[in-house]
Formats: structure tokens, sequence, C-alpha cells
């Protein structure tokens, strides 16, 4: 897998190349600041691109900036966006539109080494992958509606599934079976109103829809 990077931070812009290049992906290129990354994107056409939020010169939203621009330009570009904080508002124009391959992660995930790299191998497949604690803060956000006819196992379901996770991957999750995941889910598709779903990235767009409401 071809990645091009955008990080100021030197000391995490390289942890991230050594992390990658040792999972045998190839490092295309790397930025430091916002207006290098769209020539660099434009460049190289990589399998994904790895993005800071904030960036050179204005540290406010240059990468998020630069990763739209890029899917104007390129289509269907995967992106990965990589925050210092939870930002909701970055989460939400990202995935807006239907957008596939795109993923939205805390910072400190990247240490996780064995999450992010399937987060990363999620989102150059097509798939999206959103950090738990935004998935948190936007649950913790609904109150006194139906989520509250959830029990204890939806929830938890419901969290996995807004992550962009398969129902095998939320079944080992869960130490449940896939079997027992499918029933879990379709109760909270029909609590919540949602209209049910095969497709795993509409599942994602369905519940962060109804998450943002």
């Amino acid at each position: 897998m071809r990645v091009v990077i955008a990080e100021d931070n030197a000391l995490l812009r390289e942890g991230i190349v050594l992390l990658l290049t040792s999972a045998g992906h190839e490092v295309a290129g790397v930025a430091a600041t916002g207006p290098e990354i769209l020539p660099l994107l434009l460049e190289h056409r990589p399998d994904v691109a790895v993005l800071d939020v904030r960036l050179p010169p204005g540290f406010r939203d240059e990468g998020l900036r630069a990763a739209l621009a890029a899917r104007a330009e390129l289509p269907g570009l995967p992106v990965l966006v990589l925050s210092q904080y939870v930002e909701e508002t970055y989460a939400a124009e990202l995935l807006g539109g239907g957008a596939r391959g795109v993923g939205y992660l805390l910072k400190d995930r990247v240490g996780r080494v064995d999450e992010f790299l399937d987060a990363l191998d999620r989102v150059a497949a097509g798939g999206t992958a959103l950090d738990p604690e935004v998935v948190t803060e936007l649950m913790a956000r609904r109150r006194d509606d139906p989520l509250d006819s959830l029990t204890p196992r939806e929830r938890e379901c419901l969290e996995l599934m807004a992550q962009g996770l398969d129902n095998a991957t939320i079944a080992r999750s869960m130490t449940v079976t896939e079997r027992a995941v499918h029933k879990h889910v379709g109760n909270v598709f029909a609590k919540l109103d949602l209209p049910p779903s095969d497709s795993g990235h509409r599942r994602v767009l369905a519940v962060l829809a109804y998450l943002n409401a």
C-alpha cells in the first residue's frame, strides 16, 4: 500500500513512517504544512493519505481542507485524518455526503499499532474508521430519546457499528457469535427506526446521521 503522510510534528511523522514501512507499506511522500498536501497527493496518487487536521501555517483545519480538496480532485481517495482532540464537526464534515474510504482518529490511537493499522486498512479498502471517543461523545449528547430503550449489549453494538466495524469484528470484541451480533444489529435498527442495510458503509452513515441529529 502506498501512503502519503502530512504531519508537522517531526517526531510523530517519522514514527508513522517507521510504523508503516515496518508493516510493509510504502511511504510515497511526506508533508509538514497544509499547502504541500494537495500537490503531493496529485503527484503520487497514493492508495491512502494520512493527514493531521491542524497544520501550519494557521494550525486550524488545513489538513481537513486539503483532504476535502484532494477528494474533489481524486474522487474516492481514501483519507485517514488524525486529530489531537475530539472535534465532532471535523468528523461530520469529512463523513458528509455519503463519503467512502474515510477515517477520523485521535493521535493517541497511532500508539496502539494494531488498531491504527486496522483502521488504515479499513479506510484504504473503502470503509470507515471513526475514533471510539468521538462515537462516545456523540452518544452522550443524545438524551431522553430511543437510545434509552437499548439494552447495554445493544448500546455496545451500536458504538462498535458507528466506528465502522463489521459483524465479525464486533462479535470478537463483544465475545459473542456473529448470529448474536446480527440479532443485536436488527434490534438497534428497529428501536431507532433506521432503515436496515447489509452495506457496512451505509450502516455506519445511518448510525452517524442518527447520532448527529
